[in-house]
């Protein structure tokens, strides 16, 4: 009877212990004042009696990218693309062998401070990324990124990206929240992947974008890529292009940078339940350790900012259980 039991009670606890896991909606976050603050915000919004109760209409959160859905270091990996291309024509481009800043990008110095400027990249991008279709350019991207890998961790870009955030924007569509990524990377760059690796559709990517002309072509219309930066979706242009492209105002903000600054006190300082909070790069043993000094992502005045305006900033180290989702064992296929 003892015996009979013991093994009753050891099913029971595994019961218990299984539904507990089962209703956790993000599994992959450490138990503390963090995830409360989320699961909290989550609850009052969307319990019809609340006080701070938000129609499903106007449930909107916004995320950037780079470092903050994904790994942005040693370098942005949409800029490891445009190097990669950048080799790739070289062989048609042998002036790029003496001029700058290709040169830099030819002889691997890629440490090269002034390569990180806004000139230096444009004019990396405008040779690199212009003169083709969309569909070409869309073609492009889908061919790298199925195959291309981070440099550290030897597993696809696409293998990069942080599991806890994955389960969180799960967690908020769930209840109802539009979800948007609002980042400074290209939107043209981000679309071709964003569905099959976020879950996320490309009419709900808003990023930086080139200009693109009509042209109608013996073999039908086309949009033609132009060497020439229509938008800056980053720091100041992220509320903007929140206002252009989507039309509401987030009650919700997730940012890593000091380029979402601006889109944090857009969505936080207003009226009505808000929540702001800033993925904290601390962990340089499970993936970087950086903030004010990075010449990629760095986040100071926004850290500064962050116990002002009341917003939760997410430890990397202590916040999340893990990093990154178990790696694939074979290259997702577009």
């Amino acid at each position: 009877m003892h015996s009979c039991l013991k093994f009753a009670l050891s099913i029971f606890l595994f019961f218990i212990a299984a539904t507990s896991h089962a209703a956790d909606p993000l599994p992959s976050w450490n138990e503390g004042s963090t995830k409360s603050a989320i699961i909290k915000f989550i609850s009052k919004v969307t319990t019809p009696n609340s006080p701070d109760f938000v129609a499903p209409e106007d449930r909107l959160a916004t995320f950037d990218n780079d470092g903050t859905l994904w790994c942005e270091q040693p370098i942005y990996v949409q800029v490891q693309y445009i190097i990669d291309r950048t080799r790739a024509l070289a062989p048609k481009n042998p002036d790029w062998q003496t001029k700058e800043p290709f040169r830099s990008v030819l002889a691997g110095e890629l440490n090269n401070p002034e390569l990180m400027t806004d000139h230096a990249i444009g004019e990396l991008f405008a040779a690199t990324c212009s003169g083709m279709t969309t569909e070409e350019f869309e073609s492009m991207v889908n061919d790298w990124i199925t195959t291309a890998k981070h440099p550290r961790f030897n597993r696809l870009y696409t293998q990069c990206i942080y599991q806890p955030m994955l389960e969180l924007m799960e967690y908020m569509r769930e209840n109802g929240f539009a979800i948007y990524i609002v980042s400074g990377g290209g939107c043209d760059f981000m679309r071709p992947w964003t569905d099959r690796v976020y879950g996320m559709p490309k009419q709900h990517v808003v990023g930086s974008t080139v200009a693109t002309r009509f042209e109608l072509r013996p073999e039908g219309p086309i949009l033609l890529r132009l060497p020439k930066i229509n938008f800056i979706e980053d720091k100041t242009g992220k509320p903007v292009g929140i206002h252009h492209f989507i039309g509401r105002r987030p009650i919700a903000a997730f940012g890593n940078s000091d380029g979402d600054l601006e889109m944090l006190q857009w969505t936080t300082m207003n009226s009505g339940p808000r929540l702001g909070m800033i993925v904290h790069h601390d962990d340089a043993e499970r993936e970087y350790a950086y903030d004010r000094r990075s010449l990629v992502g760095r986040l100071d005045h926004a850290l500064d900012q962050a116990q002002e305006r009341g917003w939760v900033v997410i430890s990397m180290k202590n916040d999340w259980k893990s990093i990154f989702p178990p790696a694939s064992p074979s290259p997702t296929t577009p």
